[in-house]
C-alpha cells in the first residue's frame, strides 16, 4: 500500500493525528508498530490484510511511544511488562451538503516487550464500521432472513464462531439492533465494550475485581433481562450459566472460537456442560468469515490478478448457519461427533462455508483464492 505521506518526517502528537485521519478515511482497522534492528515496520490492515506503509526511524518511534503513552495514559517509564490502554478522538468528516459532522473514535492500545523495543498495536474501533444494520452485512438473503427470525426468539442461545476479526462482534451488534426498542429489555456483558448501542444496557468485565463473564452473567440475570449478550464463552462456568439463562426464559447471544458451526456442539460438550441441557437450549450457530470482494471492472476479467490487492475493494461475510433441527437436538443427547452431525445437517439443507464460496465465486463476487485464503 503506497501512500504520499512521509510518515518518518513526523513529530509524536503529528504522527498520530496523521495516522488517525488516514486510518478512519481507509477503512483500517488496526495498526501495528514492530521494531527491529534497523527500524521499525509501520504496518496497517485494510480488509484483513496486513500491509506495510513505511519503516521509521528509533527516534520518530520514541516519540510516538511517548505521545500514544501519554494520551492511553499508559505508565511512560515501564517497557518490560505488557500495558493496555485506550483513548478517544473527533473525527471529522463532510457532509454531502459541504458542512461537516464529527464522530467519537475509540483506539484501544496495547504494548508487548520485544527484543528491540516495545511493539505497539492500535485497533481503531470507528462506529461507522462496527455499527452496520444486519441487511448491509452482505449475508446471502436465506441466511439475513433466518437470523432475522432467529432473533425474534423469546428464549435459547444463538452462537456465532469465528476467529479474531471475522465480524462476530459486528454481527451480534446487528442482531441486537433489529429487536432494540421493542419491549424487551437487553443487557450486554463485553470485553471490552466496543461500541455504544442506544438503547442497550453494557456492561464490561473487570477481571482485577473478579467481574468475569461467568460472574457477570450471574448479576446480570438478577436484573430482569429479556436478551442477554455474553461476549465470549470461554469456560465452564460460563457456558453452563448462559445454558440456564436460555433454559428459563432468556435469549442469550454469545461468541466462541471455533473452524466450523459444526465444531461448536463438542467444543461446548468438550467444557463439561451436559447434554441434556444444551440440546433443548441451543437454537443455530453461525460461523463466519470476511472475505474480500472484487472491483467491478474486475468481474469477469482474467486478467485481474487474484492475488493481487488492488483486484478487491471491501469485504462480505462468507457464512455458515446451522439451525438446530430435532433430528441434530437428538444427536446432541446420544453424544454424537461432529461428521454425523454435520452429513444430517447437509441431508436438511445446510451449506458450509465452501458451498457458499463456490455460489460467490460463480457470481464474481469474489475469487477462488480468497475463499480458500480464510477457509484454509
Amino acid at each position: 500500500m503506497e501512500t504520499n505521506i512521509q510518515w518518518d518526517s513526523l513529530d509524536g502528537p503529528a504522527l498520530q493525528a496523521q495516522l488517525q485521519k488516514y486510518c478512519t478515511s481507509e477503512g483500517i482497522s488496526d495498526i501495528h508498530f514492530a521494531p527491529e534492528k534497523t527500524g521499525v515496520r509501520l504496518e496497517v490492515r485494510l480488509h484483513g490484510i496486513l500491509e506495510e506503509i513505511a519503516t521509521l526511524t528509533a527516534r520518530t518511534y520514541e516519540d510516538f511511544v511517548r505521545q500514544i503513552k501519554f494520551v492511553s495514559k499508559l505508565k511512560l517509564n515501564v517497557t518490560n511488562i505488557p500495558q493496555d490502554g485506550h483513548y478517544t478522538f473527533e473525527q471529522e468528516d463532510r457532509t454531502a451538503e459541504g458542512g461537516e459532522q464529527s464522530r467519537t473514535v475509540n483506539v484501544r492500545v496495547a504494548s508487548i516487550p520485544s527484543r528491540f523495543g516495545e511493539k505497539f498495536t492500535l485497533r481503531l474501533l470507528d462506529p461507522d464500521k462496527g455499527i452496520v444494520p444486519l441487511p448491509e452485512l452482505g449475508f446471502p438473503t436465506e441466511i439475513h432472513e433466518k437470523l432475522s427470525e432467529l432473533v425474534q426468539l423469546p428464549n435459547g442461545i444463538i452462537l456465532i464462531t469465528g476467529p479474531t476479526g471475522s465480524g462476530k462482534t459486528t454481527t451480534l451488534y446487528a442482531l441486537l439492533n433489529t429487536i432494540v426498542g421493542k419491549d424487551r429489555s437487553i443487557i450486554t456483558l463485553e470485553d471490552p465494550v466496543e461500541y455504544e448501542l442506544p438503547g442497550i444496557v453494557q456492561s464490561q468485565v473487570d477481571h482485577d475485581h473478579d467481574y468475569t463473564f461467568s460472574t457477570g452473567l450471574r448479576s446480570i440475570l438478577r436484573h430482569d433481562p429479556d436478551v442477554i449478550l455474553v461476549g465470549e464463552i470461554r469456560d465452564y462456568e460460563t457456558a453452563q450459566t448462559a445454558i440456564d439463562a436460555a433454559l428459563t426464559g432468556h435469549l442469550v447471544l454469545s461468541t466462541l472460537h471455533t473452524n466450523s458451526a459444526i465444531e461448536a456442539i463438542p467444543r461446548l460438550l468438550a467444557m463439561g456442560v451436559s447434554p441434556y441441557t444444551f440440546a433443548p437450549a441451543l437454537r443455530a450457530v453461525l460461523a463466519q468469515r470476511l472475505v474480500r470482494t472484487t472491483k467491478k471492472e474486475c468481474k469477469g476479467d482474467a486478467k485481474c490478478d487474484p492475488s493481487n490487492n488492488e483486484t478487491y475493494d471491501g469485504r462480505m461475510a462468507l457464512p455458515e448457519l446451522l439451525v438446530v433441527t430435532p433430528s441434530l437436538r437428538q444427536m446432541i443427547l446420544d453424544n454424537e461427533s461432529a461428521e454425523p452431525m454435520l452429513e444430517q445437517a447437509k441431508k436438511e439443507g445446510y451449506k458450509t462455508m465452501q458451498d457458499w464460496g463456490k455460489i460467490f465465486t460463480d457470481n464474481d463476487d469474489t475469487t477462488d483464492s480468497e475463499i480458500m485464503r480464510v477457509t484454509m
